[in-house]
């Protein structure tokens, strides 16, 4: 996609975002080839980004939050400070190999290690090593803990 369409696209999302959606347009760059775009620093917040080939793309500091990115290709993206909560971080090939901080990787670790350790259906290996205590500890570092709850070591029999 030329960067001044692009541009023209995130100034519409913007003056959206501002105007409770009144003015303005959503961002809708579903499908979009933004391989390689400069995104840093873009309010992306509630943008549909699904199936987008954001392959290489800077999204430094980009807010995503309730952003869709099902389905985008992120592969060697750098997400460095992003903004990621409450988006749909794709769970597939596009989602590897990406370029996230600490930040975010306890964000990710939370998620598993509360899944696993509340699912019947995970095995007693898995709950055993998403309960190891440095691990245990490493999630709850993470930055909404207060709002979803800290995770307590939990007994394997059920």
């Amino acid at each position: 996609m030329e960067q001044a369409k692009l541009n023209k696209i995130l100034d519409e999302h913007k003056e959206w975002l501002r105007s409770g959606g009144e003015k303005g347009k959503r961002a809708d760059l579903r499908s979009a080839d933004l391989r390689s775009a400069d995104l840093s620093y873009a309010n992306l917040r509630s943008a549909d980004l699904s199936s987008a080939n954001l392959r290489s793309a800077d999204l430094r500091s980009a807010d995503l939050r309730s952003a869709d990115l099902r389905s985008a290709d992120l592969r060697s993206a750098d997400l460095r400070s992003a903004n990621l909560d409450f988006s749909a971080f794709p769970l597939w090939c596009g989602g590897l190999d990406v370029n996230i901080d600490d930040k975010q990787a306890i964000q990710l670790l939370y998620h598993l290690v509360r899944n696993v350790n509340y699912s019947k259906n995970t095995s007693n290996e898995m709950k055993k090593i998403c309960k190891m205590k440095s691990i245990v500890k490493k999630a709850n570092e993470f930055h909404r803990v207060g709002e979803c709850g800290e995770i307590e070591t939990i007994s394997l029999e059920r």
